[in-house]
């Protein structure tokens, strides 16, 4: 049951959903201390309703905050799209250059090994 509601929270896209279930849950576990403590202490219902009020500000709070706040965290899919055709456009470039830099290095390595050829041969003559 608890790997069920842990995984229904990952998938959420609103954080505000996840941080209110984790509010609550951890509500209920709070409350199941505080009632039998109640009891025992003869505090009455302060405790339990402290942990529900302390709750429900909780929520107020994350609900009222802006949304854009909420949001930035996550890239929508279209912007991932658009960043990876990016980097692809980059990768090419990126090869094309190098490969032009590869040929130029061969050209120049041509161009040395013609001159230096040269001056040997005509020593030889």
């Amino acid at each position: 049951m608890a790997k069920k509601s842990k995984d229904s929270l990952e998938q959420s896209s609103d954080i505000r959903v996840a941080a209110t279930s984790k509010i609550w849950g951890l509500t209920v576990g709070i409350l199941a201390i505080c009632i039998p403590l109640s009891a025992v202490t003869r505090s009455g219902a302060i405790l339990p309703l402290a942990a529900i009020s302390g709750a429900a500000a909780g929520t107020v709070a994350i609900w009222r905050s802006d949304d854009k706040k909420s949001k930035n965290g996550y890239l929508q899919q279209q912007q991932i799209e658009l960043l990876e055709a990016r980097i692809a456009t980059l990768e090419t470039i990126v090869s094309h250059n190098d490969f032009d830099l590869q040929m130029k290095i061969q050209n120049l390595e041509a161009n040395n090994s013609t001159k230096n050829a040269l001056p040997q041969n005509q020593s030889e003559n």
